[in-house]
């Protein structure tokens, strides 16, 4: 039936094409962003997951930038303490050549002197973003140190960031400190503590170089008066020294290995949630071009139907004339 009020070809050929248009439009958005779940209408579910999980990553990758912070004052203790022991070494060596008849003990005091010079030294400039795990300057020095460790997200949508944790202060009067010198109060320190002597039961209170705020002990220096029991005692506590540190030194390595390992666990899990979210959002271009194709060729036909159901009027229209 011909109708000039309704052209019912016209408007299923309409509807059609609109529909068409509006595949295409749809298939040309996902192929140009990449993405099938682009907004929350796509897919509110799928959505809501992927924007949670791109919120981890970036909490993830602010981890790893931490845990790089965490690995750079790390091993610079760590480096600072390794540098101690190869000096107390030195300096036992040189208490041991002390011992022998006819050396200029004077001498090899101007050596030690040197050796300590070194040491504070070391403590001074092991520090890494103004933070210094040698040296003990005030009492607030002995809070524990706290480094990013990881972050986490429970099954209630809880997230926690944990963690590693340095008990750096030890025990001060006693050799399970873990500060090479302390300026504070003097016994907070490995070399300039007293607990190494009373420990070793020696005949006084033998420390490498007292701090410069506290401590009032006897110094290892040489002289000519210094006897050989005296040495004996200096080389048991320089001894005691260097093992100390050699034990704080393995536990920084520790510390040191454990957060190379979370990096390296940190990226992976990026790597694997990227991969997560993409399996879900993420299009297929192979298809989505193919489709982008069809869609356009059905778009140039749908025109042409819509030209070919208008054109039964026009022939009327030319009767008429």
């Amino acid at each position: 039936m011909l109708s000039f009020n309704t052209n019912n070809g016209a408007i299923l050929a309409l509807d059609v094409l609109r529909s068409t248009t509006g595949s295409r439009d749809d298939t040309l958005s996902r192929v140009t962003s990449g993405q099938r779940v682009a907004t929350a209408a796509d897919n509110a579910a799928y959505w809501s997951i992927a924007t949670t999980m791109r919120s981890d990553n970036k909490m993830l990758s602010a981890v790893e930038d931490a845990l790089g912070l965490a690995g750079g004052i790390v091993d610079s203790a760590t480096n600072g303490y390794s540098a101690a022991t190869d000096v107390l070494v030195e300096f036992k060596k040189l208490l041991v050549l002390s011992r022998e008849a006819g050396v200029d003990r004077d001498k090899i005091n101007t050596d030690l002197d040197q050796l300590k010079d070194q040491l504070k030294n070391i403590a001074n400039s092991s520090s890494f973003a103004e933070q210094n795990w040698l040296k003990r300057t005030d009492v607030v020095d002995d809070v524990d140190r706290q480094l990013v460790g990881s972050f986490r997200r429970d099954a209630d949508g809880g997230v926690t960031v944990t963690n590693i944790t340095y008990e750096i202060a030890g025990t001060p009067g006693t050799s399970d400190v873990n500060f090479l010198v302390d300026d504070f109060s003097g016994d907070g320190g490995i070399l300039t503590g007293s607990g190494f002597a009373t420990e070793l039961g020696t005949s006084k209170d033998w420390v490498l170089f007292n701090g410069e705020n506290g401590g009032a002990y006897d110094e290892i220096t040489l002289t000519d008066t210094t006897t050989s029991a005296e040495i004996e005692e200096m080389i048991s506590v320089v001894d005691a020294m260097a093992e100390r540190t050699i034990d704080v030194a393995t536990m920084l390595g520790a510390i040191g290995t454990r957060i190379e390992l979370q990096t390296e666990f940190t990226k992976d899990l990026q790597d694997s949630i990227e991969f997560g979210v993409g399996k879900m959002v993420d299009a297929d271009l192979n298809a989505e071009s193919t489709r982008l194709r069809a869609l356009q060729t059905q778009e140039q036909l749908g025109i042409q139907a819509l030209q070919i159901a208008n054109s039964g009027t026009e022939r009327f229209l030319d009767l008429l004339l």
